[in-house]
């Protein structure tokens, strides 16, 4: 078994916010992020697969065909949006590192299994000092 990580940036804006709750209630949980005119991160996204090494070509996949599929499905979505009003998959959800994290999983997994691999894990950098690793 071999694991690859690819990695994609992107840049986004959110609030994290409960739209049930008033904008203090907000605040007093969410601190600073729950800022009613959002705020942007540059996100690193990193999405590990793994799976056996294909004698013919010495790949697991071609990391082009990897890259393109996470483009596709997570990049082009949300690169210089609104997490909370632009993104199909966070409809409904707190735009939280978190949620988002567990969103890119779902968004890939199929595509990556028809690739021929397994995801292993998502990890998503907020910032520097903010990361969130998720393995399904």
């Amino acid at each position: 078994m071999i694991y690859i990580t690819r990695k994609e940036r992107f840049n986004a804006a959110h609030r994290v916010f409960r739209p049930d709750w008033t904008d203090e209630k907000n605040l007093q949980i969410f601190g600073k992020c729950s800022n009613p005119n959002w705020h942007g991160h540059n996100y690193d996204l990193f999405v590990t697969i793994k799976g056996e090494v294909n004698p013919e070509t010495g790949y697991l996949i071609d990391l082009k065909v990897l890259s393109s599929l996470i483009r596709e499905k997570i990049v082009n979505k949300i690169d210089h949006s609104n997490i909370n009003l632009d993104v199909d998959f966070m409809q409904g959800q707190i735009a939280t590192t978190e949620n988002l994290a567990m969103s890119v999983w779902k968004e890939l997994d199929d595509g990556i299994k028809l690739l021929g691999a397994e995801l292993h894990c998502i990890k998503l950098y907020e910032s520097e000092n903010n990361v969130v690793e998720y393995f399904g």
